[in-house]
């Protein structure tokens, strides 16, 4: 199975260098039409300028590849509107998004200032909610679309000082998890990855050795696969350093418990039950979770 994205048109958020860089190379070489999006700003989001983007297009067009440069902040829906109407003009349709543009404000929580964790929430979350919402409506009406969210482990397991990263992170994991089941009937599939890289934003956060193993180009194939015609539906998939995994959101079996004044102390005495991972599930949708409640209700009831 060849991936090729002929006759595709595709945009990359924070794709002037590290990791979304990677993604618009890879996409051009493949063939697709991509709109290189890059605010031009430092790691902590200060400052701005196209020539980021422009110097990735610039080496698309080189290598034979089609590309525009758009440097408008993924926090203002208006220039994100502007983007899209961009390639909807240079190109006609838009089939890929990859979510990619982020920024770090990292302290303890203790000491994190609240514009702080508000900044770093806007640009990861509200950045991708902006960015989907403009191309959906294009997708539906031509009844297909990919669109990957850059999702992370600080996120999925936490990480020290990091708590408004991993609070955004895992904040898109949701949106994806509603996104794909909305997107399902027009053939949008949305997913997330979750990426191990050595960019901007990991540098003097791990060791020499540790960077060079975990180069950008490592996550590309995952991102190319979720932007695929073969792309999975609701998936949190995990890269670096050539290991490619698929993290879960589970729900333990678990146990049914009659309410009354003494719950609490049952449910203290029987937790080791509660938290036993055999036989955990992942429920297709948020209602699955009320599902497996009653089901156990009903059965206890019927006992």
């Amino acid at each position: 199975m060849s991936i090729n994205f002929q006759g595709r048109v595709a945009i990359v958020t924070g794709a002037g260098g590290g990791l979304g860089k990677q993604h618009a190379l890879a996409l051009a070489a493949r063939g697709a039409k991509v709109v290189v999006n890059d605010l031009g700003g430092n790691v902590h989001g200060e400052g701005g300028s196209v020539s980021a983007a422009q110097a990735v297009v610039d080496e698309i067009i080189r290598a034979g590849g089609q590309a525009i440069a758009n440097s408008a902040s993924v926090t203002d829906f208006e220039a994100v509107k502007a983007m899209v109407q961009q390639a909807m003009c240079a190109w006609g349709r838009v089939d890929i998004l990859v979510n990619n543009a982020g920024i770090l404000r990292d302290k303890s929580f203790s000491k994190m200032e609240l514009s702080d964790f508000r900044l770093v929430m806007e640009v990861h979350v509200m950045g991708a909610v902006h960015c989907s919402k403009a191309v959906w409506p294009i997708m539906q009406a031509q009844k297909y679309g990919r669109v990957i969210m850059t999702t992370s482990s600080s996120g999925l397991y936490g990480n020290f000082g990091q708590a408004n990263y991993g609070a955004a992170k895992m904040a898109l994991a949701g949106l994806m998890q509603t996104l794909s089941i909305e997107g399902e009937k027009y053939d949008i599939r949305v997913n997330c990855l979750a990426p191990t890289a050595a960019t901007r934003m990991t540098e003097g956060l791990m060791p020499e050795e540790v960077l060079k193993a975990l180069e950008p180009q490592a996550v590309v194939p995952a991102m190319l696969v979720m932007a695929s015609e073969q792309a999975p539906n609701r998936s949190i998939m995990c890269a670096g350093a050539g290991g490619f995994e698929v993290a879960h959101i589970t729900l333990t079996q678990g146990v049914h418990l009659e309410i009354g004044p003494d719950t609490p102390e049952q449910l203290a005495a029987c937790m080791a039950q509660v938290t036993d991972r055999a036989g955990e599930m992942v429920p297709a949708s948020g209602s699955g979770q009320g599902a497996h409640e009653v089901s156990k209700a009903m059965a206890a009831h019927a006992a």
